[in-house]
């Protein structure tokens, strides 16, 4: 057994390939504290999971504390990098994003590292103290359940070394695919955690679940993603309303907290403050001065990017002043200070200390919902527990969000072409353009008044709206699933046509170019996972065999070797 979980640098840790992939976790490295290199990467498990250099150098870095003076014991967080050298998702990570709602859907261009830092006195080392990281690396924003697996883990490494990370990633291994809509079982280290895997409410997803063994009562992870939202809140709960508007329309937000535990929290419940939009912009849970993208933010000369940074560092106190909104929070339920915020006044932030506030010179489309703040602030006098304020607080963010986005669904459906106008022969139309002043015309009679009782200036929102990422994203994705729509049902109209009639008077070159369309069609529809019903295909097959009856025996015998590929 390993001291304090210290190891054999020069371990070799031989597998076959073929065990050490998984849809859920990547991998998990350990960062030790070296006193010639400082942070420096001791273990990456399994041994073929290649990072780049520059990944690994981040990774040490987002791996401890900015203070470790304050952090004696165990520290959980998370952290986000973008990977240098982006690899492409997996053929399964394809198809549960095509069935997972946008904002939990696997991300090849970053990884989420979800980080267990153990800070104890140990007067046989050098530097007295032990200090070392446990991190879970993933292309999926699974927070809270990541969170509970590193959790896990970690203990059972600094017990152990490296054999609780060898039997834990054996049982990682044992993990059913991603299937969204699946409640899942996922066995760890003599536990069972349980979590229901989201389905997009508008596609057809797995209606089966995993079972636990009767013996074993499961560990329930309520969410996949969220997190005490109440709790990141409970200081600045007055200003919920103008975070929602900045997050929304993707301005760039500075966190200062006085640990990455809360830094990460509090970024993460502001990404999910407009749920079910996706939010996309760039984002940070935890930020340090050793990024590559340090001085590029510091800059007082170009305008700060659409970004969430989380900071822990008194540094960032002074360099990042120039930035348009600053939130100042405390993990500290002080009654006397939720209903009271900072207001920054021009250029001047020297106001800017310990207090918890907004600190920001925007001013709101939308008059604040005083009655959730009211309640919430009641249920703080009243001891009201903090999984009830944060499920009253999500819901409210999230009819808010439903009853503004609702009006952009109802319009974008409204640019479908109609189902006459698509013929079997023809190309699939393509939606008609988003018209913006169009759509804001039809907020008279189709605006978020019907669902919402907030009230203010929402067409104003919406053009700020318009130009942001946010907006860019959902646009993309909508007209991207249009598009899919239109193709299957151009495909539908192809199968139920009658085609011997068709192919009176047609040239061979235009029945063997019928017969390539369709079979490109299919594969296209295969590939990218567009929801196409098996009597269709089956219908397909059939025609195709009917055209290829019609044609001489040696172009039959060609195409008949050609048939679409089955995957």
């Amino acid at each position: 057994m390993a001291e304090h979980g210290a190891i054999d640098t020069n371990l070799q840790l031989d597998k076959p390939a073929d065990e050490m992939l998984s849809d859920w976790i990547q991998c998990i490295c350990v960062v030790t504290f070296d006193l010639e290199f400082g942070q420096a990467m001791e273990l990456v498990y399994p041994s073929n999971v290649k990072l780049s250099e520059e990944d690994k150098t981040n990774l040490c870095y987002l791996a401890f504390p900015d203070s470790n003076s304050g952090c004696m014991g165990d520290t959980q967080f998370h952290v986000k990098i973008k990977c240098s050298q982006p690899s492409n998702l997996s053929q399964r990570h394809i198809n549960y994003n095509a069935k997972c709602p946008v904002f939990l859907q696997a991300d090849h261009r970053c990884l989420y590292g979800f980080v267990f830092f153990r800070q104890i006195k140990d007067l046989s080392l050098p530097r007295g103290y032990f200090q070392k990281s446990v991190i879970i690396l993933s292309q999926l924003p699974f927070i809270s359940l990541f969170t509970e697996v590193c959790g896990t883990i970690a203990p059972e490494y600094f017990k152990h070394g490296i054999t609780g990370i060898e039997v834990a990633w054996h049982d990682i291994k044992q993990w059913p695919d991603l299937y969204a809509g699946e409640t899942v079982s996922l066995p760890l280290l003599g536990i069972v955690l349980q979590a229901q895997l989201m389905c997009d409410n508008n596609k057809i997803c797995s209606s089966s679940n995993s079972m636990v063994p009767d013996y074993q009562l499961p560990v329930v992870v309520s969410s996949l993603y969220e997190l005490n939202t109440f709790g990141c809140f409970s200081s600045i709960v007055s200003q919920m309303h103008l975070l929602w508007e900045l997050v929304l329309t993707t301005e760039p937000i500075v966190v200062m907290a006085s640990s990455p535990t809360y830094s990460s929290q509090v970024v993460q419940a502001l990404v999910s403050l407009i749920v079910p939009l996706a939010y996309y912009g760039d984002y940070r849970p935890y930020f340090t001065i050793h990024d590559n993208e340090f001085k590029e933010y510091m800059s007082k000369t170009l305008n700060p990017p659409p970004i969430i940074l989380g900071v822990t560092n008194p540094y960032f106190t002074k360099t990042l002043q120039h930035w348009p909104h600053i939130v100042r929070v405390t993990d500290t339920l002080k009654k006397d200070t939720a209903n009271k915020s900072k207001l920054r006044k021009g250029s001047n932030l020297k106001i800017l200390d310990a207090k918890p506030g907004v600190y920001t010179e925007y001013k709101p489309y939308l008059y604040k919902d005083k009655s959730i703040v009211k309640k919430l602030i009641r249920g703080m006098q009243n001891k009201r527990p903090e999984e009830v304020q944060s499920a009253l607080l999500r819901r409210h963010f999230l009819e808010l969000t439903q009853s503004f986005m609702i009006p952009l669904e109802r319009y974008m459906s409204s640019l479908m072409p109609l189902q006459r106008n698509i013929s079997p022969f023809k190309a699939a139309p393509k939606p008609w353009p988003f018209n913006p002043d169009n759509f804001l015309a039809s907020l008279e009679y189709a605006g978020p008044q019907l669902t919402c009782g907030i009230k203010g200036d929402w067409k104003g929102l919406y053009k700020q709206f318009f130009r942001s990422p946010n907006f860019n994203g959902w646009y993309n994705i909508r007209y991207k699933g249009m598009m899919m729509k239109l193709q299957v049902l151009q495909i539908e109209a192809l199968s139920s046509v009658d085609i011997n009639n068709w192919l009176e008077g047609k040239q061979e070159v235009e029945i063997v170019d019928m017969i390539l369309k369709i079979r490109q069609k299919l594969d296209e529809c295969e590939s990218k996972g567009y929801p196409l019903n098996k009597r269709i295909k089956d219908q397909l097959k059939v025609k195709m065999d009917d055209i290829i009856c019609s044609l001489p025996d040696d172009l039959k015998n060609v195409l008949s070797n050609k048939k679409p590929s089955s995957r």
